[in-house]
């Protein structure tokens, strides 16, 4: 045996390239922009989580210069070591003091954030209960400590209260998302915090999705429902979606930052965010405090995009954010789906299980302040097309006849779609979803 074996059994991969059904590490040649080249072919993107368009802004650009002409072009040590320049302590009490919390701490990627965070806070003898569609690197973290984790069912606050009584005697940590990353919709926040005073919890939320979309100057979830940020224990965001960088921010009362700072693995063996990284992110933030219109702009293509798909006839469940997904149900149709889609030009997301329930397998689609009008009717009617085709949604569509060659064809096309399913399948079930922090 060798331990290389699994390497050379790992076939399914290469099998749905080859029958042109791998959605994966498609090669963009172009700024993260509402439209983009791959392979040399316009697409218009709606799978970005770039929410307010700030990867392209050029302020946030000019930043990231003038902070590579100063501290060059990386840290090359440790926060906790050589590696923490004035520029992160800047963010961070930028940071801080926007959220309205007391103190905050860069991490080198939101991924590092939860990771550190969690397992520094909690050890054996501890419980940490989870939404069971919490974010990978949530549950990452829950399996870095030594306490034990318990997940409660989607957004049920019954289910959440169940296993709050279970464990009324035991220290307990409630992590939720705030906006889910494939379903769209809004932890119920209210009755989490009612819940976790009841039953002397503690709350983090993960505002990954929420930072600069949700709450009235774009604070996220506590905002949104109007919550003091101080009943929220812990609030965590990364960088790569609405700060137009990369990494992770923890936001709490001091004395908790102090010892993540001093306790979480993370933070302590990883080499600091780069100063270009940290500029984009200080400046993304002076945009989002100074131009809500941008959010405003945002929720208008939201509001135009859910309405469309509801009245095409597409189900896209609760969603309540600029996370829009829309419910196929058969795996082997999103893939085929996602393929046309392609084809057509909108690049967006096939979703299967166990990253979703079987049977409510989905495309995940996502928006932009910057995308036009013109972009997003395109995407519309790109869905119309190929929804009709497919037999998604209600249509007149009526194929012509095919030839037998072009059965063959169609008949590889689904052996292939098929394998990419499989394939799908096996990845999510290692990482729980697809996603990044």
């Amino acid at each position: 045996m060798d331990i290389f074996d699994k390497c050379n059994k790992f076939t399914q991969a290469r099998e749905a390239i080859r029958a042109g059904y791998y959605p994966y590490f498609k090669p963009i040649q172009t700024a993260q922009a509402p439209e983009v080249r791959i392979n040399g072919e316009r697409k218009i993107v709606c799978c970005s989580n770039n929410y307010l368009g700030l990867t392209v802004d050029p302020r946030v650009k000019r930043a990231c210069i003038d902070a590579i002409r100063k501290y060059g072009t990386s840290c090359t040590g440790s926060r906790f070591l050589s590696g923490s320049l004035e520029l992160h302590e800047r963010v961070e009490q930028k940071f801080a003091k926007f959220i309205g919390k007391e103190s905050a701490i860069l991490f080198t990627t939101g991924h590092h954030s939860n990771l550190g965070t969690i397992s520094a806070l909690t050890t054996k003898g501890e419980v940490i209960i989870t939404d069971k569609l919490d974010h990978a690197s949530i549950i990452d973290g829950c399996r870095l400590s030594y306490a034990e984790m318990v997940r409660f069912k989607h957004n049920d606050m019954n289910d959440l209260e169940r296993v709050l009584i279970r464990y009324k005697d035991v220290n307990k940590l409630i992590v939720v998302d705030g906006v889910f990353s494939m379903e769209g919709d809004i932890i119920n926040l209210p009755e989490v915090i009612r819940l976790a005073k009841k039953y002397n919890a503690r709350v983090m939320v993960d505002d990954a999705h929420s930072l600069g979309v949700l709450g009235k100057n774009g604070k996220g979830t506590a905002e949104h429902f109007g919550i003091d940020p101080n009943d929220v224990d812990i609030i965590m965001v990364t960088a790569s979606k609405s700060l137009a960088s990369i990494g992770g921010l923890i936001a709490a009362d001091e004395k908790v930052i102090h010892y993540i700072k001093h306790f979480a693995r993370s933070m302590i063996y990883t080499a600091s965010l780069p100063p270009a990284q940290v500029a984009a992110i200080d400046m993304s933030l002076n945009i989002i405090i100074s131009e809500p219109e941008r959010r405003e702009r945002l929720w208008r293509n939201v509001k135009k995009m859910a309405d469309g798909f509801r009245a095409l006839g597409y189900n896209i469940r609760n969603s309540q954010s600029a996370i829009i997904p829309i419910i196929i149900g058969d795996e082997t149709k999103v893939l085929i789906m996602w393929r046309a889609l392609y084809d057509e030009g909108v690049f967006c997301s096939p979703v299967v299980s166990p990253a979703v329930p079987e049977g409510e397998s989905l495309i995940r689609t996502s928006y932009m302040a910057i995308h036009t009008d013109e972009q997003l009717d395109y995407v519309l009617n790109a869905f119309e097309k190929v929804g009709k085709k497919l037999g998604v949604i209600p249509g007149t569509y009526r194929p012509k006849p095919v030839k037998p060659r072009m059965r063959r064809f169609i008949s590889r096309m689904r052996i292939g779609a098929y394998k990419m399913k499989m394939f799908s399948k096996r990845i999510a079930k290692r990482y729980l979803w697809f996603g990044e922090r």
